[in-house]
């Protein structure tokens, strides 16, 4: 996401502390020199506007330590209120994507895996914008593993496994 805002003024304007922005200005009526900046935002994630933008609290963190705002930031353990410089890393869509904790309405309790209407275990993978065909198992655990080991090969460092 570009952004106007410079490092210079975001280290001028907030304190970073921990996984938390602190504001070092006066921001408006409602905060004060030294309260936490932001607040919760409807997707989970603590925003904060400066001069009629909203930021989130995430991305002022990443360009204090590093510069720039990249287009995607992963929160490696997947806690998006976990903004802590070591949780983040730039990420694009995709990886992004992959880091993410297995979906609620997953009924194998595994993640890439599910039931076909043979009654075996499919395992899917999507990698690249493509969906990859693992196969049909008859044993939960070996879909498991096979899964598993599918994220570590073309997920990488962005491997999720719950």
């Amino acid at each position: 996401m570009p952004s106007c805002l410079t490092q210079t003024e975001a280290k001028a304007v907030w304190e970073y502390r921990d996984g938390k922005l602190y504001w070092k200005i006066q921001p408006g009526s409602r905060a004060r020199i030294g309260d936490e900046a932001g607040h919760m935002h409807g997707n989970g994630y603590r925003n904060t506007m400066y001069k009629k933008r909203y930021y989130g609290v995430h991305q002022l963190i990443y360009l204090i330590h590093h510069g720039y705002i990249p287009e995607n930031i992963d929160h490696i353990d997947g806690n998006p209120l976990n903004n802590r410089i070591e949780n983040l890393r730039p990420a694009d869509f995709i990886r992004n994507g992959h880091n993410r904790k297995i979906s609620a309405n997953n009924t194998s309790g595994v993640k890439n895996v599910s039931q076909s209407v043979s009654g075996k275990w499919k395992v899917m993978l999507l990698s690249k914008g493509k969906m990859l065909f693992y196969g049909l198992v008859h044993d939960l655990e070996l879909a498991a593993l096979v899964a598993s080991e599918a994220r570590d090969k073309y997920h990488g460092e962005f491997a999720r496994h719950k």
